[in-house]
């Protein structure tokens, strides 16, 4: 089966402000997301809405442009990042763990866009 996109980021100079125009335009709620230490200020997660859709992040960008980067969901975040590599793509953001969240990594496709790679938090040591 084909990796799905999981998660979405829109981000930009204003966090906050960016979450205030979605908020108006969707109706899209947030509930807050302590990333401060992986450089996440003003960062938000909305959910998707009554089981539609997929959840994302609003908030600030740590470079201050604007992007929108889409995410699908692997198995190995690391293994699809060295394929995409294999593939021709670069690496913007090298395979980053916030644990029991998520594990990620971006990259920018042979076109110039960028994607992501997600896969969940490792199961529980034990």
């Amino acid at each position: 089966m084909p990796d799905s996109v999981v998660h979405f980021d829109i981000l930009g100079p204003d966090g906050p402000a960016l979450q205030a125009f979605y908020a108006e335009l969707f109706g899209w709620t947030y509930t807050g997301f302590d990333g401060s230490d992986e450089g996440m200020a003003d960062y938000a997660l909305t959910t998707a809405g009554e089981g539609t859709g997929i959840g994302g992040g609003v908030g600030a960008s740590t470079d201050g442009r604007p992007s929108v980067t889409v995410y699908a969901g692997v198995a190995d975040a690391q293994e699809a990042l060295d394929r995409a590599v294999a593939l021709g793509a670069t690496v913007v953001q090298e395979v980053t763990r916030i644990p029991g969240v998520v594990t990620f990594a971006r990259f920018r496709d042979p076109q110039g866009n960028v994607m992501g790679v997600a896969s969940g938090p490792p199961p529980a040591e034990g």
